[in-house]
This record gives C-alpha cells, sequence and structure tokens, in this order.
C-alpha cells in the first residue's frame, strides 16, 4: 500500500454494530460505512450513503446479506441492491461511489 496515501480517521470500530452501517461526513459527503461479520472475522465497506434511485441519503441504513458471491445492501426505500464492493447497482445502472477503507488497532480510517 502507498505510505503517502492520506487515511483519516473516521470512526471506532464499536461504533458500528456487526452486520450494518453507520453514516459518517468526510470529505464533504456522506458516506455509509459498514461492518459486515463472517466466521468471526470483521469486513469494513464504504459506499456513497446517497441512494441514486430515491434521491435520499439513507443507504447506511440498509439491510446487509448476500446475493450469490456478491456482499451487498438494499436501499431502506426502493430495495435495490448494491453490491458493497463495487458499488455495482444489481437492477438499475445507477452505482454508489465507494472509498478505500482500513482498520488500524480500534479504529476505521478511509481514503480517496
Amino acid at each position: 500500500m502507498d505510505k503517502m496515501t492520506n487515511w483519516t480517521d473516521i470512526c471506532d470500530v464499536n461504533d458500528i454494530l456487526p452486520n450494518s452501517g453507520r453514516a459518517a461526513l468526510y470529505g464533504g459527503e456522506q458516506v455509509a460505512i459498514f461492518r459486515i461479520t463472517r466466521n468471526g472475522k470483521d469486513a469494513y465497506f464504504a459506499v456513497g450513503n446517497y441512494d441514486p434511485c430515491s434521491g435520499a441519503n439513507v443507504m447506511s441504513r440498509g439491510i446487509v446479506g448476500n446475493i450469490g458471491d456478491k456482499t451487498v445492501v438494499a436501499s431502506p426505500v426502493y430495495k435495490q441492491h448494491f453490491c458493497l464492493d463495487t458499488g455495482e447497482c444489481l437492477e438499475e445502472g445507477q452505482n454508489l461511489k465507494t472509498w478505500p477503507v482500513r482498520v488500524e488497532g480500534d479504529r476505521v480510517l478511509l481514503t480517496s
């Protein structure tokens, strides 16, 4: 990983319940950060909180799950499914922005 990349501290890992999301403000944009727990290990994903299908900042409130081999979040408004790895909408052509995310100690970090 590039040591010149600037990572921004967003929150404590315990601020995000397992298998759920939390909204945060990063660089003037609302970001939905998800903590997905499988086999006792956590994975973190960051996507835009703005739902392009409904026009509302609600993605952090979506329901997470799997469709095939993809980890997804379902919009709480119209229920479109978005891949948490890529931001791709599985039903329509409108996608979510994604951010690289990592954990250092107990802190969740984002970068552009």
